[in-house]
């Protein structure tokens, strides 16, 4: 395994940066630095520290949905991008976050200090085939089968590959553009699929991530953890909560991730961002997902819910409250984030130092 950083741009689609989207400035830089992975993917419903919802539920914001876009590579190779990425993203939310990056001959189990939940991210093409079928689909039955709590696959539209820039166009196969595919669960049931996911899969590229467990299928496992803040060079931290859901599951008559997003915009949280996945399954769930002949879409969705550590324990109540019948609820520590928007920047990417059992693997 090797260190790695992950850089997270959270930003609305009509974004620009200097003259051009932002997205495709963005996208353009990996490509000409030959990141390792990268992803663009487009949300489903969010608010930013400006708190201007962006859904796709209303027509006259339809064209300004949410994009994510995540760049994975060596930390010198990310800490070269900061500067030309904070120069194109004037506003909008940027986190850092620590992993560990498996290489193609890291078969071994996860390591023995590694105890607890993890969240193990894989990067696929979209008509990558892996053990005669999709890789995705491949992918997401092996960590059923290996009893993780949960796994959705996000469609990317561009992104690059082992340095390779792949982009969706119409009308094309589009079969090496990116896919991600994010799980949970036990260190143990991670290290026991690795070496099958490694067997199936031509060139896996895979990372792990610390992670808390909150609550599974409306159970409450514990409340999010946190760590001394500020730390000794005065930094705070700040804390994301992920909810995998179905699109779905309801908090009374309304969808579940539009119940949060609508909430925690009202109640004053920094930022928000529901995606709708491809596949993919939490709980007891068995894998289900998009199915050309289903009259109704049965498909993950996960919303992200970014802010300081100090108002996370606020933010989980709602999540608790909304997520007492359905959900996986989990928690990480982010070291460095930054939000900006009219005359208002909160926190930086200065990366505040590891402590103690918060490092990432």
């Amino acid at each position: 395994m090797e260190d790695a950083l992950k850089l997270t741009v959270y930003a609305g689609e009509r974004d620009r940066a200097g003259g051009r989207l932002l997205s495709d400035a963005l996208m353009d830089l990996y490509e000409n630095h030959e990141v390792r992975a990268s992803i663009l993917m487009r949300g489903l419903e969010g608010f930013g520290i400006r708190h201007r919802l962006q859904t796709e539920r209303l027509l006259t914001l339809s064209e300004d949905l949410p994009i994510l876009a995540v760049a994975l590579d060596a930390p010198s190779r990310i800490q070269s991008l900061m500067a030309e990425v904070r120069a194109l993203t004037r506003h909008g939310l940027i986190t850092l976050e620590r992993a560990e990056l498996l290489g193609e001959h890291d078969r071994e189990p996860v390591p023995a200090r590694s105890t607890g939940e993890l969240k193990l991210t894989v990067h696929v093409g979209r008509q990558e085939r892996a053990d005669g079928r999709r890789a995705h689909l491949a992918v997401v039955d092996c960590l059923d089968r290996h009893g993780l709590a949960g796994a959705s696959v996000l469609l990317g539209v561009d992104g690059t590959a082992h340095g390779r820039r792949y982009r969706a166009r119409f009308m094309a196969s589009n079969s090496e553009v990116p896919v991600m595919i994010v799980s949970v669960g036990a260190s143990a049931a991670i290290a026991n699929a690795l070496p099958e996911l490694h067997s199936i899969l031509a060139r896996p590229m895979m990372t792990l991530e610390r992670v808390q467990v909150c609550k599974r299928d409306g159970v409450l496992l514990g409340a999010p953890t946190t760590v001394p803040s500020p730390d000794q060079a005065g930094m705070a931290r700040w804390q994301k909560l992920t909810v995998y859901a179905s699109e779905r599951s309801r908090h009374g008559h309304e969808p579940l991730h539009g119940a949060l997003i609508r909430r925690l915009r009202a109640e004053g949280a920094a930022g928000a961002t529901a995606l709708r996945g491809l596949w993919g399954y939490h709980g007891e769930h068995r894998p289900h997902g998009e199915r050309f002949w289903s009259l109704a879409r049965h498909v993950p969705v996960l919303s992200v819910l970014l802010d300081t550590q100090a108002n996370m324990a606020r933010w989980f109540e709602i999540v608790d409250e909304l997520t007492q019948q359905t959900g996986l609820v989990t928690s990480e520590i982010v070291p460095a984030l930054r939000a900006a928007g009219p005359e208002v920047v909160h926190g930086g990417l200065e990366l505040a130092a590891r402590h103690g059992d918060a490092r990432n693997i």
